[in-house]
């Protein structure tokens, strides 16, 4: 079983985690709650506060997604996607901020680009108590080389990569063809593993540690999924629509 677990991460996934959309207030919280344990209490990266909740003016235009642990119902992740502002579709991303002297607008213009197909990646978090290696325990997220095994002791990062795919499959189906990410090198190259290719929009900014922006395009990264990864990739995807699905249906009831 833990061979085709491996073979098929699918089916590895299936059993251990799901990808459900922060469609609730309570859900939201949850990852309000999870950001906060680690940004805030763990890595100091923002103040603690004294409702736990880790939030920002960016959080009402966002979408956000967890990871939920099967076996005991604990949300052990999330992710963002901070969308164009409603009304002022021009006012700045983070990263816009962040990069406003460093961006190269030879590649890209983000304030060229329609706002409502772009997005920004960000709040991406996993809870200490999966984050127990060594190094990981100052890092919002742990993956590293040794995640993917080796040929003869093979493993997956389900839940870095579940993350990963869930933040893809928001964007899509919230119609956003562009993302643009601020993160350290290492992230690219892992990204790089799952066929997702960032590209370079800039030299690296400090941000709490070295992060370089970069944008990725969301049709390509569909298309170019390996044989490997698009099964998990396919059953994230029914997770989140499934959970804006039970959202439609609840608010439909009479």
């Amino acid at each position: 079983m833990y061979l085709l677990e491996l073979l098929n991460p699918a089916s590895g996934f299936r059993k251990y985690f799901t990808a459900v959309p922060a469609v609730t207030d309570e859900l939201r919280c949850a990852a309000y709650r999870i950001r906060h344990d680690v940004y805030c209490r763990e890595l100091g990266y923002e103040p603690v506060r004294s409702d736990g909740l880790e939030t920002d003016e960016y959080d009402p235009h966002s979408a956000h997604c967890l990871l939920r642990n099967n076996a005991n119902g604990e949300f052990v992740g999330c992710i963002r996607l901070v969308f164009a502002r409603p009304g002022d579709p021009s006012y700045p991303f983070p990263f816009e901020r962040l990069c406003a002297a460093t961006l190269d607008r030879s590649v890209v213009d983000p304030a060229r680009l329609p706002r409502e197909t772009i997005a920004e990646v960000s709040r991406l978090a996993v809870i200490s108590s999966y984050r127990r290696r060594r190094g990981e325990k100052t890092l919002p997220v742990g993956v590293t080389k040794a995640d993917f095994g080796t040929r003869k002791r093979p493993r997956f990062p389900y839940i870095p990569v579940g993350l990963y795919l869930g933040m893809i499959a928001l964007a899509r189906g919230h119609g956003v063809e562009t993302l643009f990410m601020l993160s350290e090198a290492r992230l690219a190259k892992h990204l790089q593993r799952l066929g997702i290719e960032l590209r370079s929009i800039g030299p690296p900014v400090e941000h709490r540690g070295l992060r370089a922006p970069s944008m990725m395009s969301v049709s390509a990264i569909v298309a170019g999924l390996s044989a490997f990864v698009r099964p998990m990739f396919e059953l994230i995807s029914r997770e989140v629509e499934e959970g804006y699905r039970g959202l439609s249906r609840t608010r439909a009831r009479p």
